[in-house]
């Protein structure tokens, strides 16, 4: 080391000091290397860790253990082993591997220490036992988050009390070996001084955050510090012995520290009780359970608050959500209930920015409000209590409801092929049906020139290559449609129609058909069959076209045809 120092090798003397890779050195690649204070620094840590180290190599006494007593020093000296050697090794496997290894150590090391520790009093032995699920449940905690499952809280938080946890845990431990008499004051020492790795981290997180200490110069006090919990952890697994110098004539414990261990083994527990104010997000919106929207009638009375808090804190499609995180989940679910008892629309948007939303005029959505207020909501759309399975058989009975009203107008002229069915379309407004050549690949080229040429003339009806666009005359959803393949032209029967009209088109693949309804919105109710029964060619397709009433009813015929004329004959 000394040479490395008079040569100015900075690299080196972190290596010997700090015994790590230069690599974790990062300041040695952002700056020009050390100043004169970060090298005393250095050496006056080199010479406490050497001493320290020399410490920590002592032989362990001698002398009979049982079984657990044996298992302890094995375990304490793994703890010191991977605190010195091991922590490299270990640092280059994935985080989830340190986090297991280390719940494991450290559950044995503190069950043991509670069976092997003579405590001599049952509240001490009791509220050690209580820091240590305390220091576990912080380890536990920090698996979950390597796992990216849910943690047990929020870290700001919790990180206090898994450290405070620590701190009680070592403090009672230290008490509990004065009283078994095993343990010599020099290795009692050793313990109180490790709790200087706790006073750093307070300290550097206060407001003024050690802002006279360098980055460097904490990371080596911390190490150093560090160390002085390895040495505790050696000497105890060294000073471990059978039997060992009972105290004599222990007093009674005072009752001030019975209650001050009782004290000490509640509040870290009470401080994991937050308040009813302060956001709880059991629920949000980025969860991959979240993605699973089911229907009202699908979701178990215990799982509603789960889905409408998913809802409440979605953003998908990169939409704000209709709550903000600093809400907690009672406060979710209790503005969700007041939306659902909203009396109209002004209401509900009063609500929403009373609660912080960022998007107060939507409103909020009744499916999703059902899942909170089912009889509310429910009352106005019963449909929205449905499971998927009534839900599908519901839209099924009312497409074949809407299908029967439509009959074939030329029943006794019958096609090759031929189809009935009610065609549905958009709710506000549509351009209409086509025919087209569904596997034409200039297909929505030539759909887009359809649409353009739709309102050219009066006849509704647009005409590009392999997609004809027949547009309705009323303003109506659905309408009534009837398709029919010949092989040659029909006869006209152009009486009791409103409008007929006769068009080309060309089929490049060998079909021609109207798009189906399936799991969309629009489309025909019931299958369209292959109209182009003479396979790739060209076809004319006539189109038949009355109103009754509201309704409106369409007929469809096809055959092949050369022509490329449009022929209006019924204007």
């Amino acid at each position: 080391m000394v040479a490395g120092l008079i040569a100015g090798d900075d690299d080196w003397l972190w290596v010997a000091v700090e015994w790590s890779p230069p690599a974790f050195g990062e300041w040695l690649y952002e700056s020009d290397g050390i100043d004169a204070t970060m090298t005393v620094v250095l050496l006056v840590a080199a010479l406490v860790k050497a001493t320290i180290l020399w410490l920590i190599l002592l032989a362990p006494l001698r002398g009979p253990l049982d079984r657990r007593e044996r298992a302890l020093r094995l375990l304490l000296y793994l703890a010191v082993v991977d605190a010195l050697v091991l922590w490299f090794p270990i640092a280059l496997l994935p985080d989830e591997v340190d986090a297991v290894l280390q719940l494991a150590l450290w559950t044995a090391i503190n069950v043991l220490f509670l069976l092997v520790i003579r405590w001599r009093s049952r509240v001490l032995r009791v509220a050690a036992g209580a820091m240590f699920a305390v220091q576990l449940a912080g380890l536990l905690d920090y698996l979950l988050d390597e796992l990216d499952l849910l943690e047990l809280g929020p870290g700001a938080v919790l990180g206090m009390v898994w450290m405070l946890g620590g701190v009680a845990g070592t403090v009672l431990t230290i008490i509990g070996q004065r009283r078994d008499g095993r343990w010599s004051l020099g290795t009692q020492v050793a313990g109180w001084l490790s709790l200087s790795v706790y006073l750093l981290v307070i300290l550097f997180n206060l407001p003024f955050g050690w802002s006279f200490v360098g980055s460097l110069e904490l990371t080596v006090l911390m190490d150093t510090a560090g160390l002085v919990s390895t040495l505790w952890l050696a000497s105890t697994a060294r000073e471990l012995t059978a039997g060992g110098g009972e105290p004599a004539d222990i007093p009674p414990t005072p009752r001030w520290i019975r209650v001050g261990a009782a004290a000490v083994a509640v509040l870290p527990v009470i401080a994991l009780i937050h308040p009813e104010q302060s956001p709880r997000l059991t629920y949000s919106g980025w969860e991959m359970s979240c993605y699973d929207r089911r229907s009202f009638g699908d979701v178990k009375p215990a799982e509603r608050d789960a889905v409408f808090l998913c809802a409440a804190r979605s953003t998908d499609g990169g939409v704000p959500p209709m709550f903000p995180d600093s809400l907690s989940d009672q406060q979710v679910l209790g503005y969700g209930r007041a939306l659902c008892r909203a009396k109209d629309a002004d209401e509900q948007k009063a609500i929403l920015t009373r609660a912080g939303s960022e998007r107060p005029a939507w409103g909020a959505d009744p499916r999703e409000l059902v899942h909170v207020c089912p009889e509310i909501v429910g009352a106005a759309q019963p449909d929205l209590l449905r499971s998927e399975e009534e839900t599908e058989a519901a839209n099924d009975a009312f497409v074949a409801e809407a299908n029967a009203k439509c009959r074939d107008p030329w029943p006794r002229t019958k096609g090759v092929v031929q189809a009935t069915a009610n065609y549905f379309l958009f709710a506000d407004g549509d351009h209409g049906y086509v025919v087209h050549d569904p596997d034409d690949e200039a297909g929505g080229d030539e759909g887009e020139r359809a649409i353009a040429r739709l309102y050219d003339d009066d006849v509704l009806i647009g005409v590009a290559g392999s997609t004809v666009l027949v547009g309705h005359v009323e303003d109506v959803i659905d309408l009534c449609l009837t398709v029919k393949a010949f092989r040659t032209a029909p006869p006209r029967r152009l009486s009791g129609w409103y409008q007929v009209t006769e068009v080309p088109i060309i089929s490049r693949t060998g079909r021609l058909t109207v798009p189906e309804m399936g799991d969309g919105e629009v489309g025909a109710g019931a299958p369209m069959p292959n109209l182009a029964i003479e396979g790739k060619g060209r076809y004319r397709v006539r189109v038949y076209v009355r109103l009754d009433r509201a309704s409106e009813e369409h007929l469809v015929v096809v055959f092949p045809g050369a022509s490329r004329k449009t022929l209006k004959l019924k204007p």
